[in-house]
Order: structure tokens, then C-alpha cells, then sequence
């Protein structure tokens, strides 16, 4: 099975003939022009929070608490688009930038480490993976997102600051506008990273992941951050 975030970038496709067949073929033809929507991938088989492992809604949790900031961070990129910046609203960037050093990076460590390591195997292992001559899985797109994130993080938050020093009020503002725009990617990608993870990735783990991956999840969790996770019997998969 192809990787559920992945094009067929790497298959030799006819687009004339996949044209006339797309109406009596099963499977929903895209365009450039009609992309699928980001927020409703193929194949997506959500798992209702309660049934999870204790180890998956853990990060779900963090995830709630992430989007709650990147919902005053987007509010006070918009009122400083309308409105310019001022006492207060530099304050609350720098809360977010805050956060993010202090809890974002923190949990991504979390998810590499402990982890996407066993999602990707097993993910490898049930077929849901790339068909590139070394494999990939959507977890290598999350991982990904870990970087564009911090890069588009780092970038909004120098621009701002530079901003911040020049006198010519054209040269602030162009860089303030640069600046705004790089923050509102990083709001959208926060976005699609969590959904991802909490509506694909993390019900695909609930499927193939065994009871003896969870115990050595809920070990090193413990083990590396000190996180003590609830145990949870989870039938192994045959």
C-alpha cells in the first residue's frame, strides 16, 4: 500500500488513458487543478479517543494544550496585520516562542524517540509504506513537519525582531508583512500536523501495534522523560 500522505510520484502513469478510465474505476481521480483537501485524506479510519492506548492519548492531550496557543498566536498575527504591533501583543509572540521552546520541541523529541520508531516498523511491516527504493511511511512526513516547523518558528520570530531595531517605518513594515506571512504557515502546519497525527497516524498505530509495543513505548517513556503512562491491555495481532 502506498504511503497515505505520498503522490504516485514514483509510478509511470498514463494521465490520458487514467482521464477516460476515471469514470468506471473505483478509486477518486485528482487533478492540480481539484487536489484532495489536506483535512480529508484517503483511507482515513478514525478510532473514537477512549479506545486508544493510554501512550497515544497522551499525545493527543499535549496536542490540545498546542492548539490552544496556536490560536492566540494566529489571533495576534491577524491583529498585528490590521493594527501593527504593540506592548502586548509583542508579549504574547514571545509567549508562544516560549512555549514552543519549552513544550513543542519537548514533544516532538517524545514522538521521535519513543514513537515514530515503532509506528514506521510496523507501518513497513502491514504494507503502508512508499515504493521508493528505500521505503518511507507517514512517519517520515511527520518528521518532516518537525523541521519546517522550527524553520518557519525561527524565521518569523528573527524577522520580528530585526523589525523591531529599524527606523525606516517602509523597510519595518515589509519586514513585519514577511514576517506575518511566515507565522501564518507556521499556524496552518501546526494545524495539519496535528490532525494528521491524531486522525491518521496515531488510529493506523492503534491498528497495527502490538501489547508488547505499547509496554516498551510506556517503558521508555518513563525511562527518558519520566512520563508514568497508565497500562492498557491491547490484544497482539496474529
Amino acid at each position: 500500500m502506498n504511503n497515505i500522505f505520498e503522490n504516485n510520484g514514483y509510478q509511470k502513469t498514463d494521465y490520458i488513458k487514467r482521464f477516460v478510465e476515471k469514470d468506471t474505476s473505483p478509486d477518486p481521480v485528482y487533478s492540480p487543478m481539484d487536489p484532495p483537501d489536506a483535512y480529508k485524506p484517503p483511507a482515513m479510519d478514525t478510532v473514537p479517543y477512549d479506545e486508544l492506548h493510554p501512550a497515544l492519548q497522551y499525545f493527543m492531550e499535549e496536542h490540545k494544550t498546542t492548539l490552544k496557543k496556536i490560536d492566540d498566536l494566529e489571533a495576534t498575527l491577524i491583529q498585528i496585520k490590521k493594527e501593527g504591533i504593540n506592548k502586548e501583543r509583542n508579549k504574547r509572540l514571545g509567549n508562544f516562542f516560549t512555549f514552543l521552546d519549552d513544550k513543542i520541541v519537548l514533544h516532538n523529541l517524545k514522538e521521535e524517540r519513543v514513537l515514530f520508531p515503532i509506528i514506521h516498523d510496523r507501518m513497513i511491516d502491514n504494507g503502508e509504506h512508499g515504493i521508493g527504493p528505500v521505503p518511507d511511511t507517514a512517519v517520515d512526513i511527520l518528521e518532516n513537519d518537525h523541521i519546517k516547523m522550527m524553520e518557519l518558528a525561527t524565521l518569523t520570530f528573527s524577522l520580528m525582531g530585526i523589525a523591531s531595531r529599524l527606523t525606516d517605518p517602509v523597510s519595518n513594515a515589509v519586514l513585519i508583512d514577511t514576517a506575518i506571512e511566515q507565522g501564518l504557515a507556521l499556524v496552518e502546519l501546526l494545524r495539519l500536523h496535528i490532525f494528521r497525527e491524531d486522525n491518521v497516524v496515531f488510529p493506523l498505530a492503534h491498528k497495527y501495534l502490538t501489547s508488547a509495543d505499547f509496554t516498551i513505548i510506556t517503558g521508555k517513556m518513563k525511562k527518558y522523560f519520566s512520563v508514568q503512562l497508565p497500562e492498557k491491555q491491547v490484544m497482539d495481532k496474529i
